[in-house]
């Protein structure tokens, strides 16, 4: 068991603003919500949550605007007990904002977000302590040349490093192969197909081998998820929940997947609780207020 390590992130920080919807309006009509509610949100912002609450001591980088906005943004990280001294406020800038309409029922939804208008960080600006005492360094790619210079920094420390690939974005494909733990959205595998046709998440997660990950994992929603790990492909199924939202689903997955690496557990173990600990999270709305406790999950598991 390897908890007293840190786990350092690099990535998107967003403000959410999520609401419940029975079903999508005609153009011009109003439509009544069902539930609204504003949270923090972002990849690597919401997977280091998830650790935070799970005990694992955790330091962020990204940027904010000085908006209202960055000022819950911060918050929102820092009050989760998260070093935050990597978070850079960008002056006279606008913060990353979404706005999520969820699907009652089913817990689908449909994002519409806007970038951060200020620059990403730049490698100068990360905290010379970033990798101090850190047992795993959670990137997200958008800021491709602070990832990049972050990757190959833990590489030299010999500290382990897993992408979460969201999109096929630039400088992606060469920031996988500096990773040794790649997690993908089904959207970043559909994008990796090179060869027109179905889409056989199989033949994608053979093709990812390439990129010399000791694992590489597709999270494929309500059908799970799959991965290889040296020559062995394994499927780990989607446990049921009564779900309410699933924004952030696969960001919680990440924060449960670098927990059971650091406990040392096997591959397999590790996916099971990850899906486990994601699925839990869907049970509320927005990405954080669903985040299960580590007794939740065994519980589930069980």
């Amino acid at each position: 068991m390897i908890i007293n390590m840190k786990v350092a992130g690099l990535g998107q920080c967003s403000l959410d603003h999520l609401f419940i919807i029975d079903s999508f309006p005609a153009p011009d009509t109003k439509k009544e919500v069902l539930g609204w509610t504003i949270s923090g949100g972002g990849p690597v912002a919401t997977a280091l949550v998830s650790l935070s609450r799970l005990g694992i001591d955790c330091s962020f980088c990204g940027i904010t605007g000085d908006d209202e906005a960055g000022k819950k943004i911060s918050e929102s990280i820092r009050s989760e007990g998260i070093d935050i001294k990597g978070l850079l406020t960008r002056p006279r800038s606008d913060s990353q904002v979404a706005f999520i309409a969820v699907e009652k029922g089913s817990g689908r939804r449909t994002i519409f977000w806007k970038r951060p208008s200020a620059g990403p960080l730049k490698p100068h600006e990360l905290p010379d302590d970033l990798l101090d005492n850190a047992g795993f360094l959670l990137v997200d790619g958008l800021m491709a040349e602070a990832s990049m210079y972050a990757a190959q920094k833990a590489k030299e420390k010999n500290i382990p490093v897993m992408l979460d690939a969201g999109r096929v974005r630039e400088g992606m494909i060469e920031l996988a192969q500096l990773c040794d733990y790649v997690v993908g959205s089904e959207e970043f595998a559909r994008e990796f197909v090179t060869t027109p046709g179905s889409f056989d998440p199989e033949k994608v997660i053979l093709n990812m081998k390439s990129f010399g990950a000791k694992a590489a994992t597709i999270t494929l929603g309500s059908k799970g998820s799959i991965t290889i790990s040296g020559g062995e492909v394994f499927h780990i199924p989607a446990f049921k929940v009564d779900v309410v939202d699933t924004t952030g689903a696969g960001d919680v997955f990440h924060g449960g997947y670098i927990y059971g690496l650091l406990q040392g557990w096997n591959i397999k173990e590790t996916v099971r609780f990850a899906s486990a600990f994601a699925a839990l999270k869907c049970r509320k709305l927005g990405g954080r207020a669903g985040i299960p406790d580590l007794s939740e999950v065994e519980e589930l598991m069980e």
